[in-house]
């Protein structure tokens, strides 16, 4: 299963964004969507599950969930938006913890434990990459990429 990881979009729909995540069988937002318009156009990609980032105050965003728990062919992936807000340890219990918040692209494994972040989609964070991500979710385990745009 290919999964398109994005976060931090801030209610700024990229083009470059849409076209590496297009293709992705589904696709997560890691929280700060911003605008309704983000969510209308990755749904045109394929389903989304999102969740509410620290500035998702108004629209559909602000209706979303704060944490999702999903699983893939065995592989367990939790996703809240900011990682140090994790307060429980995931080993044993999560293959993949996806957060966003920080805009610092992550694709770490800690002991049996992937921690991914797409790092940011949206305006650019002082010098930080403008970046999406994909995870490939198989009963084998889990790789994941992050891909920097042309922007």
């Amino acid at each position: 299963m290919q999964l398109g990881i994005i976060a931090d979009t801030h209610g700024k729909m990229r083009p470059e964004a849409l076209a590496v995540l297009e293709g992705a069988d589904l696709i997560l937002h890691a929280g700060d969507v911003g605008r309704d318009e983000v969510l209308d156009a990755l749904e045109a990609l394929a389903p989304v599950v999102a969740i509410r980032g620290n500035i998702d105050k108004t629209g559909r965003a602000a209706d979303l969930p704060d944490v999702q728990e999903l699983d893939f062919f065995g592989q367990s992936l939790y996703m809240l938006h900011d990682v140090k807000a994790l307060d429980f340890d995931p080993r044993g219990r999560y293959r993949v913890v996806i957060a966003g918040h920080s805009h610092k692209p992550r694709n770490e494994w800690i002991d049996d434990v992937l921690y991914f972040n797409p790092g940011s989609a949206g305006p650019r964070r002082f010098t930080l990459p403008i970046t999406v991500g994909r995870l490939e979710v198989t009963a084998d385990g889990v790789t994941g990429d992050i891909i920097e745009l042309p922007v």
